[in-house]
């Protein structure tokens, strides 16, 4: 069956109320590809430096990719914006049914444009090609109310969190199963009275044969095994056995009940799996005292092993909260985690402690609805909370991003990638830990590995694909391409992940990032269990040598000579300072 990749884009202004429909320049649909390569070019076109990431003028993306809901594994979308919480470019993932129906509703779209404020809460309907603006009468529902309220659609929406600009709020979709958790989309969402998108449309068909053949190689690598007899809950596990997992607050790197809240606990809890019929089964489904639950890996480690919360139905009624207000786990957690340290420091006067569920969740409540001047403080992430009340280094963070659950103090690699990361303390951009573990690595296998890695994700992620088929993707997708009229070889879709992270770092750099936003917090050099502190010259050292490797000055820029190779000349605007030459990779 013949395939149209899609070449518009839907574009809604709030503000005036109204919805067009534009091309997408085809240079930038080659070079860019999709999904996070094309948002990061309309952000970077579009968005003045210095834009307030919760004024009118930010823009929101809901993008696909020329071949989203096609590829194997599970459909996704990606949220791109400015981020709240760190100020850098931010492209946020969400799986599930919302994406295939949005897949179906945009046709000929690629994606859904939003810019602009309503005066009162609305909701963006988008069928059949278009989209319209319609009121909302569901400001103030959490997101499990929101999305089934319309049985009949694909319901992507904000919770009480995201009406509340907390900055690390999520946009929710499948009954709130997925989110598109890290940086903040939701709070821009919200900022925009945007309550929900609304999608209805019949998931995509084509390629035949060659989805067939992509989907039996998906399910019988060992990421389809893995996917399909645990998903990511499985993390806590491996973190733990290998030394990485932060604990209590990030002064151990074991948790002694991990088994408790790990795999073999959801499998017991399980009533089923998200889509039983699907060859991707997705997530456990747990039921629980108000519904159904679906925990992820990010939860066992952030409000488990991170809050020492050992107790598999204490851990899933935390995420529960979490997923109905609307926050990102992993920055919830590190809120409370920072909050009983604080507590135990006696920076702040309040009685909380590790292990309490009850504690736990009354302040990420308060969190969600700013309603103390602790939870106002802590919903504007760690490093505000810090600044505000003191506890600076009790709890890491980078580029304010608060980090997951894998430690990088067993892990240098890991280190670098946190560091590294275009929207702050990330492992989704690069998971080195998963391997460095086992081997003896040099720091030139530590730069290969984050830098080939960042590349790669940053094509599927603008294809867009699911993560973990990805890597079942040995031509990067070039067969598709080809099956689908388009010339593109292995190597221009390689070229075409270094110039969407470039493109993404002079975003950031334009925005005033520079090394020493790339810098790692001290918690980070304090010894844990078995594992030293990371020392700070060997890692500035690191560091030089990925600039180096990248073709960035000493300053983290790129260089001129990059731009032009990477065909990024066109883009780049006055306001974005270059490197003249590229950084001198020290001997180690």
């Amino acid at each position: 069956m013949e395939y149209d990749l899609p070449d518009r884009l839907l574009r809604v202004d709030l503000t005036a109320a109204t919805v067009s429909s534009e091309r997408v320049p085809a240079e930038w649909r080659r070079r860019y590809v999709g999904g996070k390569g094309l948002g990061a070019r309309y952000l970077y076109e579009e968005l003045a430096p210095g834009t307030d990431p919760l004024g009118p003028a930010n823009a929101l993306l809901f993008m696909q990719g020329p071949l989203s809901a096609v590829l194997p594994g599970e459909p996704r979308y990606a949220a791109v914006t400015k981020s709240p919480l760190t100020g850098t470019f931010l492209d946020s993932y969400s799986g599930g049914g919302f994406a295939e129906r949005l897949s179906g509703a945009l046709e000929d779209h690629l994606g859904l444009l939003v810019t602009g404020r309503a005066d009162d809460p609305v909701r963006v309907e988008v069928a059949d090609g278009d989209a319209t603006v319609a009121r909302s009468d569901q400001w103030g529902e959490d997101a499990v109310e929101t999305c089934t309220a319309r049985p009949d659609a694909a319901v992507a929406c904000v919770g009480p969190a995201g009406e509340q600009e907390v900055q690390y709020a999520t946009i929710a979709s499948d009954d709130a199963d997925h989110h598109a958790g890290r940086g903040g989309a939701g709070a821009v969402m919200g900022s925009k009275r945007l309550k929900a998108v609304v999608a209805r449309g019949d998931p995509p068909e084509g390629f035949g044969d060659l989805r067939e053949r992509y989907t039996d190689d998906y399910l019988n690598a060992d990421v389809g095994r893995w996917q399909r007899a645990s998903g990511t809950v499985e993390s806590v596990e491996f973190a733990d056995e290998v030394g990485v997992l932060s604990t209590r607050g990030w002064q151990e790197s074991e948790f002694e009940s991990a088994d408790a809240v790990g795999v073999a606990a959801v499998r017991e809890a399980s009533s089923g799996r998200e889509r039983e019929d699907d060859d991707v089964p997705g997530g456990f489904r747990v039921e629980t005292e108000s519904g159904e639950y679906v925990p992820r890996g990010g939860t066992a480690m952030s409000l488990g092993a991170g809050l020492g919360v050992g107790e598999f139905d204490a851990v899933a009624a935390l995420g529960e909260t979490c997923d109905r207000l609307g926050v990102d786990v992993i920055s919830a957690g590190s809120a409370v985690a920072w909050a009983v340290r604080a507590s135990e420091e006696g920076v702040l006067d309040r009685d909380l402690s590790f292990g309490d569920e009850d504690g736990a969740r009354v302040l990420i409540e308060e969190i969600a609805s700013r309603s103390t001047p602790l939870g106002d403080a802590l919903a504007d992430g760690v490093a505000a909370a810090a600044e505000r009340f003191g506890g600076e280094g009790l709890v890491p963070t980078v580029k304010a991003m608060e980090l997951p659950g894998y430690d990088p103090r067993g892990s240098r690699a890991m280190a670098l990638a946190y560091a590294t990361s275009d929207r702050g303390a990330c492992h989704r951009r690069a998971r080195p830990v998963e391997e460095e573990v086992f081997g003896d690595w040099s720091d030139a296998d530590r730069v290969r590995a984050v830098v080939a890695e960042q590349d790669r994700r940053s094509l599927v992620w603008s294809l867009v694909g699911d993560d973990f088929a990805g890597e079942v993707l040995d031509d990067l997708a070039a067969e598709w391409f080809r099956a689908a009229g388009e010339s593109r070889t292995p190597d221009e879709l390689r070229t075409a992940g270094e110039r969407i992270w470039t493109l993404v770092r002079l975003f950031n750099v334009r925005e005033g990032f520079d090394r020493s936003d790339d810098e790692l917090p001290e918690v980070l050099t304090r010894p844990v269990d078995d594992s030293d502190g990371i020392d700070p010259d060997e890692f500035d050292r690191l560091l030089t040598r990925y600039y180096a490797a990248r073709d960035w000055g000493f300053d983290g820029r790129p260089t001129r000579a990059l731009c032009e190779r990477l065909d990024l000349t066109d883009a780049v605007d006055d306001d974005t300072p270059l490197a003249d030459g590229p950084a001198g990779a020290p001997e180690l």
